[in-house]
């Protein structure tokens, strides 16, 4: 159990680079935003995440004490150091192996709207989505250490010394393409997923529907025919029709047993009246 040990290390950084990243943003969104969201409303996503964080070291912790103890070796290796481009091998290092990590991500996600879709839910039930107010169910990190860490181990990205920029980039890539800031990637769209991109899968409009998985870049879904490239003034609500966001623990752990639709429909509000649960 020499793992457990590591554990206070590894959730110290995450929790380092979870705090840069949110604090970044929400800052860019109260200077930037197209919604005006409360500090105050922003907090039980904050709780959210930190218990979140928590159970995400123990979850990854836990998968890779698991592998090195069976000893399981990559099947393939990516040389992505991108040596031979001198310096800029710091930005296309990092950049390449996201975009690799971000195949992984879309197929889970893709998974988890078709099959694991009640879990998945509490992170669509958002309605007032942005940098903080984010957040996935508490099971997630177990969904993800199955779908994306398991199979990425066994196709690993060589990156030499720039792992902790790739730590650093996912973050802030995460908590920006949740935001509600007017700052977008423009012409860059093409490559990378910004919040108006992403806003896209978030959206309670039948035509979004399972539109947009990709959170690093658009590649996937341009070549999977998932991708819908939003006008410039498409910014649609966000939420679910089976419940409204949740705002209490209680609420956070125990909403994927009280939706009323059943398991896989992936409904969403409809901007109007509400018809989901109500808040206790």
């Amino acid at each position: 159990m020499e793992w457990i040990s590591e554990l206070p290390g590894q959730l110290w950084a995450s929790l380092v680079l979870f705090a840069f990243a949110i604090s970044t943003m929400t800052a860019i969104e109260l200077i930037t935003g197209r919604e005006r969201h409360s500090l105050r409303s922003r907090i039980p996503g904050l709780v959210f995440w930190l218990l979140w964080s928590v159970v995400a070291a123990f979850a990854y912790g836990g998968f890779h004490a698991l592998w090195r103890h069976i000893g399981v070796d990559p099947l393939i290796v990516l040389p992505l150091t991108f040596t031979w481009a001198g310096a800029a091998a710091v930005v296309a290092a990092p950049l390449a192996s996201a975009f690799v990590a971000d195949f992984f991500f879309y197929w889970c996600h893709r998974a988890q709207h078709r099959w694991l879709w009640r879990f998945h839910a509490v992170h669509h039930s958002v309605r007032e989505l942005n940098s903080t107010n984010s957040f996935h169910h508490v099971t997630e990190p177990f969904v993800q250490a199955v779908l994306i860490t398991l199979p990425s181990s066994l196709i690993v990205s060589e990156t030499g010394a720039v792992v902790p920029m790739i730590a650093l980039l996912l973050h802030m890539q995460s908590s920006y393409i949740h935001s509600s800031s007017r700052w977008h990637f423009g012409p860059l769209r093409s490559v990378f997923v910004d919040n108006r991109f992403h806003r896209i899968h978030h959206s309670t409009e039948v035509r979004h529907f399972d539109r947009n998985f990709g959170a690093v870049t658009p590649l996937w879904d341009r070549l999977f025919g998932t991708a819908y490239f939003p006008a410039a003034d498409e910014w649609p609500t966000t939420g679910i029709a089976e419940a409204d966001q949740p705002r209490t623990l209680r609420q956070w752990v125990s909403l994927p047993w009280r939706l009323a639709q059943p398991a896989g429909a992936d409904t969403r509000a409809d901007g109007g009246e509400e018809t989901g649960l109500q808040t206790a």
